[in-house]
């Protein structure tokens, strides 16, 4: 059963664009990928594939296209909590919708996603990543959505666009700022205990500016808005977000700590002016992620009726029950191939080219197509199951 466009008439109507499931779905594949890296590339001697001087052109563009991942869940994160609240729930249902969400995601990471990557209970290291980051976002959205539109854009665009002035500013391990400041901008380890530490892999200041902006497009997506309005809309912050990201990063000052320089071809220099930080996201990582999103999800909104589009959309529909299929099948086929040939991964098991990466996410995607197909037919038709909502 594949998701169609719906359109709802009357007051609070919302109008849900199968763009928006689509572009999720995107991005959902680009994270496999992403995460088949992770599991079956490890014994290449590469420690950051974005770093320009050790890693091949193409480890480095896969991971490039990976950075769309996190900003485009997270701003239609916030955009779909506006198409809940709109949707004759009000701003009360939507905030409370919004802060159990949150701490169901913050859970879920603590407990399922954990030990999908590390395989160990109890765990000895856990990283706060990209479902703890919107877990808190949401909630803290769920305090934001009661400030008058002007003032959550203003809020928004101060956090993006501003939360790398503080940068410079550290805590030590004695202070009672540490953690709380380790958890909103300062990406660290955490000793919680002999035995336990806690990774905060992604510092959640600068994610909250982005669901608030997120929340306050929403209304660009109601079904009063005429569909010339939005896509000229999205095409204005698609270029708006490209452009300004070229200016700054060609001035090499606001916005980015690393600087790019000419490289040894025309294509290395490319890498390194494309070389932009994900933890926490730069002002110019949100410039050039968010406005590529934009663009994306306008080709998307054009191309709806197509059958790839629609195929995506499957997999955007159920996002949460992707990523955890995924992340259990990668855990499962790698404990497999270590208990087959023991922990010696590039000389029997593993890829050893990018090209191996992508194809065996393209198999994993469709393997993984008939559980996704119906579940997403399942949340479709059993309104009376409220948890499914969740995923």
């Amino acid at each position: 059963m594949m998701p169609t466009p719906l359109a709802r008439t009357g007051p609070g109507s919302t109008h849900r664009l199968l763009s928006i499931d689509a572009l999720r779905g995107l991005v959902i594949l680009i994270m496999l990928l992403d995460h088949v890296r992770d599991m079956f590339f490890l014994h290449v001697p590469v420690a950051d594939p974005m770093d320009v001087a050790a890693t091949s052109p193409a480890l480095f563009f896969s991971r490039l296209l990976a950075h769309l991942c996190a900003p485009v869940f997270i701003a239609l994160a916030g955009v779909s909590a506006w198409l809940y609240g709109n949707a004759a729930h009000g701003r009360r249902a939507v905030s409370g919708f919004l802060l159990r969400r949150g701490l169901f995601l913050v859970l879920l990471e603590l407990t399922l996603v954990g030990f999908a990557w590390t395989g160990r209970l109890p765990p000895q290291v856990i990283y706060l990543q990209v479902i703890w980051a919107i877990g808190l976002s949401m909630m803290a959205l769920a305090a934001l959505v009661w400030l008058p539109r002007a003032a959550l854009v203003a809020l928004g665009v101060a956090l993006v666009a501003g939360h790398n002035l503080l940068s410079p500013l550290h805590f030590p391990a004695d202070s009672a700022w540490h953690v709380p400041w380790a958890i909103l901008h300062d990406r660290t380890w955490l000793e919680l205990a002999d035995g336990l530490r806690v990774r905060t892999s992604y510092p959640v200041l600068p994610w909250i500016g982005v669901i608030a902006l997120g929340y306050a497009a929403g209304p660009w997506f109601a079904a009063t808005m005429p569909a010339r309005t939005r896509q000229l809309r999205l095409t204005a912050c698609g270029l708006a977000g490209l452009a300004g990201f070229a200016g700054l990063r060609a001035l090499n000052g606001y916005g980015q700590e690393q600087t790019w320089m000419p490289g040894a071809d025309a294509l290395h220099t490319a890498m390194s002016f494309l070389n932009v930080t994900k933890y926490p996201p730069s002002l110019l990582f949100l410039l050039l992620t968010l406005g590529t999103g934009c663009l994306l999800l306008l080709w998307l909104e054009r191309a709806q009726c197509s059958r790839p589009a629609r195929c995506l959309a499957v997999f955007g529909a159920v996002p949460m029950f992707f990523y955890l299929l995924h992340l259990y099948v990668l855990q499962g086929l790698y404990q497999l191939c270590v208990h087959r040939w023991g922990l010696n991964q590039g000389r029997v098991f593993g890829f050893d080219h990018v090209w191996q990466l992508w194809l065996a996410a393209a198999v994993l995607a469709l393997a993984l197509w008939p559980a996704v197909r119906w579940f997403a037919a399942l949340k479709a038709t059993r309104r009376d199951w409220r948890w499914l909502k969740y995923f």
